[in-house]
């Protein structure tokens, strides 16, 4: 089974109301829109993540892996529509998981093993934008063939969770 991201830096979600659609013709379509972009140190699986509590039902989703950054992407049927979302989180080792959560020797190991720099900030957002311009291009195309209105920029803005404020 996959591994949850440790943080989340981001998130982005968006019902469109009559459109219908496959998952996996969905996320087949945003792994080409990906590839075309020629994302350094990138590469896609899928995984599934329960619904609930143990015993739940699974949904497939699209994981994005790029260094310690993932996007997990869900399409799904909702009602009427057709809900897309994605999340963007870092992975952190097990041990400085559990040494983050600790007053003091958290943000001590954490200014150590993870300094927030410029540079990790910047290819962090390079694949945030990367990635959800090639979900947003596939939703574009979903729509546009069904007739439905383009989402407004607005809708397309993702909910930022932070890179420092962990």
């Amino acid at each position: 089974m996959a591994k949850a991201p440790d943080f989340i830096i981001s998130h982005w979600y968006h019902l469109i109301e009559g459109l219908q659609g496959s998952p996996k013709e969905f996320y087949a379509s945003v792994e080409q829109a990906i590839t075309a972009r020629n994302l350094p140190d990138m590469t896609t699986v899928r995984v599934d993540w329960r619904e609930g509590g143990p015993l739940s039902a699974k949904r497939e989703y699209l994981r994005v892996i790029r260094k310690e950054h993932v996007f997990d992407i869900c399409a799904a049927p909702f009602g009427n529509g057709f809900f897309v979302s994605w999340w963007l989180g870092e992975l952190g080792s097990g041990c400085l998981t559990f040494l983050s959560f600790l007053p003091f020797i958290g943000a001590v190991a954490m200014a150590i093993f993870r300094r927030a720099t410029y540079y990790r900030i910047d290819t962090a957002l390079m694949f945030q934008t990367s990635v959800s311009a090639a979900v947003q291009e596939v939703v574009d195309g979903m729509t546009k063939a069904k007739g439905l209105r383009a989402l407004s920029e607005l809708e397309r803005q993702p909910i930022m969770k932070g890179f420092l404020g962990r």
